[in-house]
């Protein structure tokens, strides 16, 4: 598989998790709303570790959620960062 390819297939995956984590956020905010059945936070911040990072912040701020919680306020940027670093160092290599 060359490179190009790799670097589309990925491009691809970071929009699709970053779009499921963004409505993700959304709906566990409506629930909250609704007290009915949440996403557990474990499950939420699981998908910004996966690639899902700008999603979350992207939900956070529209959708008011989850801001105040430490974990949520200081861990989604942290994993924002070192997904960065992350990219950053892999294109460098290449």
């Amino acid at each position: 598989m060359n490179s190009q390819r790799l670097l589309h297939i990925i491009l691809i995956y970071l929009a699709v998790i970053n779009v499921v984590t963004f409505f993700m956020y959304g709906v566990d905010k409506w629930k909250a709303k609704k007290s009915k059945w949440r996403i557990r936070e474990a499950a939420l911040l699981g998908l910004a570790m996966l690639g899902g990072s700008i999603g979350a912040w992207l939900g956070m701020k529209v959708w008011h959620h989850k801001t105040q919680h430490k974990k949520f306020k200081y861990g989604v940027p942290a994993i924002i960062i070192v997904q960065l670093i992350l990219i950053g160092y892999f294109l460098y290599e290449q």
